[in-house]
């Protein structure tokens, strides 16, 4: 009865707002599914923050949105530590808040037509674990979590679904972004989680670590709880009100590689701050292919840790440039600014959300939603990945390992990749001209039939690795001469090079059904022993090839231009005539895009040490160029532009291909085909 009273009572007291939020003179804001650009604020707010309002203004607020022009802002309620930074009824508050901040945020941003959305940690409360320790998952070792609430307590709907019905029944929000959620989770070992495990699988007895009895259907169960958890919640604050825009952070991601089986209303994640174009370029080429909105989040700053106190803001080309990674997969962009103690910001860094914005404008009509035209398709397994993976969502596997490496090398070869799981190529396999599998030790038998019934009609299959590589060892026609990997130092030998590996490696001899490429040599001397590098057999009308070396680990371990190079003359031996060939630059990604009946060649300046955990900021960003480009095309096009900008390009026939030169590439451009 009380708390009834006191949101009629709040109600009525932010009613301007409430009436703001929908008031015809104000602009329509979009839809999440709609959006393209937004900017993400938190600051986790804890007992430490005594003054949160203090310096949140109107002014502030509005020079935000006349500067970075959003579709929507994010901004901090609870953060990990479980603290409210706005006068919740709900959950804690935080000490000492000056008025409302909350409402001032939603009446501006309503008053802009700009969609306001939640910054709020779910599974990681900290706050919540110390009040309710019933709420808290328990460790093996019977102790309950300092950090992590458990999805087979009562604080989802105690709690969560709770404090989410205040901020849109109270303060009309437009939606969450749920944090502290997949990438939280780890096995509960609390009474109601091993009693429901107990009578869903009838094993008795729990595993307490990995290499134990029934620890993949633990995990697997854990898995499910997570699942359940999410769509509980959704379900029900979609209940509570269908406009209420939902997601959480990493679901259906490269963290969690599985077909979308909740009803959240987008899926987004905040890729690494460092090495970030690297991340991104998985992330994006995982996520464009859900069949959900999508948007991935860079962060702003750089530093060794998530807290590093001597952190650095980036520079304007340099989150350009990890925006064009998401843009040339069709997805939005956004990126986060921490907010400060008291809740406010850091004005002077809207500078680069307001560069980075500019950037991504010129190019939303462009690449927005636009789709990927099938060239290589790189497995990442579900099952694969699920089975070997330490954690229960998080990319950690060795097979992830070997898919990141590949994915690097692939790229930095020019070749446009797609990253696809089971569930993406079951009946689309003949899309592709090319699959590539990294080192997953498992696969589903029938999708494996699939993939053998793919090659035999005319596709082509490469296993990098003797692990992948032996799932079909009788396909490939070769005989071992030893049955375990080595991973002694060996070198991969191409045109006239040698370059090192530490990557598993296994000596293989051809036979009449197979034929060799390439050779791995003993020692750093073309007069030292040496044994096939890969081998290639033909299978019904299709080919099967096989790499006998870990490269894609090696690649992250010691990357090496003689294995990307030889790497990228066998992926030309199976895939000899792609769409599109670039020359002029390895430091080029190439993504090949439709939308609107229009071919799009997205070419992106990789160069630079945007990859070294040492560099902090990038101040410039080097053009490359002339690039050679050479198009493959059912008809001739009838205009070649280049975008944004729509500067035409001449182009001249050779051999029934297009040839065209790109004077000069200085972070990202779109070659336009029609």
């Amino acid at each position: 009865m009380m708390r009834f009273k006191y949101l009629t009572a709040l109600i009525a007291f932010l009613a301007p707002c409430l009436e703001a939020q929908d008031h015809p003179q104000f602009p329509a804001r979009l839809k999440r599914a709609d959006s393209f650009l937004g900017i993400h604020f938190d600051f986790h707010a804890g007992p430490d923050c005594k003054q949160i309002g203090a310096n949140t203004t109107r002014e502030m607020i509005e020079s935000i949105i006349d500067q970075v022009k959003p579709d929507y802002i994010q901004i901090d309620c609870k953060g990990h530590p479980g603290i409210s930074s706005y006068p919740t009824q709900v959950g804690t508050p935080a000490p000492e808040i000056v008025g409302d901040p909350l409402k001032l945020w939603r009446q501006v941003t309503a008053e802009r037509g700009v969609g306001l959305y939640m910054h709020y940690s779910g599974v990681f409360d900290m706050e919540a674990v110390k009040r309710r320790p019933d709420w808290a998952r328990l460790g093996a070792d019977g102790k309950p979590d300092g950090r992590y609430t458990s999805v087979f307590s009562s604080y989802v709907d105690e709690l969560l679904i709770p404090q989410l019905k205040e901020l849109r029944g109270v303060y009309g929000v437009d939606g969450a972004w749920l944090d502290g959620e997949c990438w939280a989770m780890t096995p509960d070992y609390g009474a109601p989680a091993l009693q429901a495990f107990k009578e869903a699988t009838g094993i008795a007895e729990v595993p307490k670590k990995p290499g134990d009895p029934h620890w993949r259907e633990f995990q697997d169960f854990n898995r499910e709880g997570f699942r359940r958890y999410v769509r509980h919640y959704v379900d029900e604050l979609h209940k509570f009100d269908p406009a209420f825009q939902l997601t959480s952070n990493w679901i259906f991601s490269d963290l969690m590689p599985e077909p979308v089986t909740a009803n959240v209303d987008f899926l987004s994640g905040d890729y690494p701050q460092l090495d970030s174009v690297r991340a991104a370029r998985l992330s994006a080429r995982w996520l464009s292919a859900q069949g959900k909105p999508w948007d991935l989040m860079a962060w702003a700053f750089s530093g060794k840790e998530n807290n590093d106190p001597a952190r650095s803001y980036k520079t304007i080309p340099q989150l350009q440039r990890e925006s064009a990674v998401v843009l040339s997969q069709g997805g939005g962009f956004q990126a986060y600014f921490s907010q400060k103690r008291d809740g406010s910001i850091r004005d002077w860094t809207m500078q680069l959300m307001a560069g980075a914005a500019r950037f991504c404008r010129e190019r939303q009509e462009l690449c927005h939603r636009s789709e990927s035209v099938p060239q290589i398709a790189l497995l990442y397994s579900t099952d694969g990945h699920y089975r070997q993976s330490p954690s229960l969502f998080f990319s950690d596997s060795s097979g992830v390992v070997s898919l990141k490496g590949l994915l690097n090398q692939l790229l930095d070869s020019q070749y446009s990749v797609d990253v696809r799981g089971e569930h993406h190529l079951r009946g689309k396999m003949n899309d592709y001209p090319l699959i590539v599998l990294p080192q997953w030790d498992y696969l589903e038998p029938s999708f494996r039939e699939e993939l053998l019934a793919y090659v035999k009609g005319g596709g082509n299959l490469l296993l990098v690795g003797p692990t992948i590589a032996g799932l079909f060892k009788n396909e490939l026609g070769v005989e071992y001469v030893e049955e375990t990997p080595s991973t002694q130092p060996a070198y991969i030998a191409h045109d006239g090079w040698l370059g090192g590996i530490t990557g598993a490696w296994l000596r293989v001899k051809t036979t009449a059904a197979s034929s060799e490429f390439g050779r791995v040599h003993e020692t750093d001397d073309f007069k030292s022993a040496s044994w096939p590098a890969a081998t290639i057999a033909p299978l019904g009308k299709g080919r099967i090839a096989a790499v006998w070396i870990g490269l894609g680990e090696n690649q992250l371990q010691r990357q090496t231009a003689a294995a990307r190079d030889f790497l990228a003359a066998l992926t030309h031996e199976l895939f000899p005539k792609p769409m599109v060939e670039l020359r002029g630059s390895r430091s080029v990604d190439v993504s090949l895009q439709r939308k609107d009946g229009r071919l799009l060649v997205n070419l992106l300046n990789t160069s630079g040490p945007h990859a070294d955990a040492n560099v902090m900021t990038v101040g410039e960003i080097d053009p490359v160029g002339p690039l050679e480009v050479t198009l493959r095309l059912h008809a001739k096009p009838q205009r070649v532009t280049l975008e944004p900008g729509g500067e035409p390009i001449e182009w001249r026939e050779e051999n029934g291909e297009i040839r065209l030169t790109i004077p000069r590439l200085e972070i990202h451009r779109v070659l336009a085909v029609e």
